[in-house]
């Protein structure tokens, strides 16, 4: 049984750690969220691939600096809302029509409240502390 429970979030890490780099490129798939969830997933299943995880760039740019400083600089917050309004832009041209105009239109609400208000704003130099640690 025990076994079967390993194998069960050994699976889910991978497919939380799947959608979290599809969602780099997907605005309407959070990356940081599914990341965390991989990383706890990962280490109740796999010590070994738990600290694979945390070595990469994604977890590094994506997680680290969230989870250690608590927030995010300005100016991943930029890139991250220039990108996603891009790809929605694209997305509404691609596929004219109301009903998809009207889901990223609350996506592209939604991710603004997130970045404007519910994620902390923190300075650059605490992300390069956590970084500069990391590698120590």
């Amino acid at each position: 049984m025990r076994r079967l429970a390993r194998s069960l979030q050994l699976a889910g890490a991978w497919a939380s750690f799947a959608a979290g780099c599809i969602g780099i490129f997907v605005p309407v798939l959070p990356t940081t969220p599914f990341l965390l969830l991989a990383a706890f997933l990962f280490a109740r299943s796999s010590p070994r691939t738990h600290a694979w995880l945390c070595s990469t760039k994604v977890y590094r740019r994506y997680v680290a600096a969230f989870k250690q400083a608590g927030g995010i600089p300005l100016s991943t917050k930029i890139r991250i809302v220039g990108v996603s309004y891009a790809m929605m832009g694209v997305s509404a041209l691609v596929v004219q029509k109301p009903l998809v105009w009207a889901v990223l239109g609350c996506v592209a609400v939604f991710l603004l409240y997130l970045m404007a208000v519910r994620i902390p704003t923190i300075e650059q130099k605490r992300v390069d502390r956590v970084r500069v640690e990391d590698v120590a």
